[in-house]
């Protein structure tokens, strides 16, 4: 007699929740993907993908494609606004600890790959889940996928726990042109980085010390040759060419405070809304994904969901929080207004020291 196959329901068909469907899937089980969004995106800015994160995309099908389609980081730099150096990212010894470098490429082809792994039918585009307790009822284990700002995660743990401005904005675009390898520049509570990109472009993304809200419209991009345009040749060839309408205006957050679990019930929490951090160590994308990798290797390996849920949770919750509260420090310390050669000699010993997480 053929078993019927488990069901998963998926909350937010972003890159955790697609991660999360793709193993299932292929591990047999029944998955439903529910994304509010009509479509996958078309644009987005460059994402990192760390040594780390290329073994969760390997164990998706799809490392190899990345790696194809990305591009490999050759060099890396924290430098001040004259263009002098505060300390470089040693790609060499990065590969030589994990036999491989950070990979480059956009969210949009991200999502594109794994909704490719996936395959057709299964993500319910389109789709806002209201009732969190009504997919327990339909499907052994509910993932909260959802973002930022989760409601899966205040249905299962209320508002207290909630996205928190972080004390900083941050703008972020394309422009033409290769400006080279990637580098971001700490000046006094601004910084300003610099990504290249597939198809000879250049991700950017600069951040300030601003209350939330504190926005400009019609004037961001102004604004950004106001503070930026007298910094060195990099970031001035970026601010020249950005224009108006392709600049992206987003306040910083992060979830505070941390939660007791990212399990409750039959559900789980992964990404976003479980962690939300700052950019600041370019991680999100990475442990969204890690996330996703592990809690579908435990539901097939587990005996039951419970177990898989706990194995889950014992797993990835202290990493996670543990590299929030690294990336929430070095977004205080990256937006420092004093001691910034201090601050300068505290990175500069970090990444000598250890390196980056990778």
């Amino acid at each position: 007699m053929t078993r019927n196959p488990r069901k998963a329901a998926v909350v937010g068909g972003g890159i955790g929740g697609l991660a999360t469907a793709v193993l299932l899937r292929d591990g047999g089980w029944s998955v439903d993907v529910f994304e509010r969004s009509p479509a996958l995106p078309e644009t987005g800015t460059a994402l990192g993908m760390w040594p780390s994160a290329l073994k969760a995309l390997d164990a998706l099908g799809v490392g190899e494609r990345v790696r194809a389609v990305g591009r490999a980081q050759s060099a890396g730099a924290f430098l001040r606004p004259d263009g002098s150096r505060i300390a470089t990212i040693d790609v060499t010894a990065l590969r030589r600890r994990t036999g491989d470098v950070v990979h480059l490429l956009s969210r949009p082809d991200l999502l594109s790959l794994l909704y490719g792994a996936l395959g057709e039918g299964v993500v319910r585009f389109g789709e806002r889940v209201a009732d969190l307790g009504a997919l327990e009822g339909s499907y052994e284990v509910v993932v909260g996928a959802d973002g930022l700002n989760s409601a899966a995660r205040t249905a299962l743990f209320g508002s207290a726990h909630r996205a928190v401005h972080a004390g900083a904005t941050s703008w972020r675009g394309t422009v033409d042109g290769d400006i080279g390898s990637v580098t971001e520049t700490w000046g006094d509570g601004l910084r300003f980085g610099i990504t290249p990109t597939s198809g000879g472009r250049t991700n950017w993304f600069a951040c300030a010390v601003l209350p939330e809200g504190a926005y400009f419209p019609g004037g961001e991009a102004a604004w950004l040759r106001g503070r930026f345009g007298h910094w060195h040749a990099g970031v001035r060839q970026v601010v020249e060419k950005v224009t108006e309408p392709e600049v992206l205006r987003l306040d910083l957050y992060h979830l505070d405070p941390p939660l007791p679990s990212y399990v409750k019930g039959r559900t789980a929490l992964i990404g976003d809304a479980a962690h939300a951090m700052t950019p600041d160590l370019g991680r999100g994308a990475c442990e969204a994904l890690i996330d996703g990798v592990v809690l579908a290797r435990a539901l097939l390996a587990a005996p039951d969901v419970p177990t898989a849920l706990r194995a889950y949770d014992r797993r990835r919750r202290p990493v996670t929080q543990r590299l929030a509260r690294t990336s929430r420090l070095m977004n205080r310390m990256a937006h420092a207004r004093r001691l910034t050669g201090l601050r300068d000699a505290a990175m500069r010993a970090a990444l000598t020291l250890s390196g980056p997480p990778a």
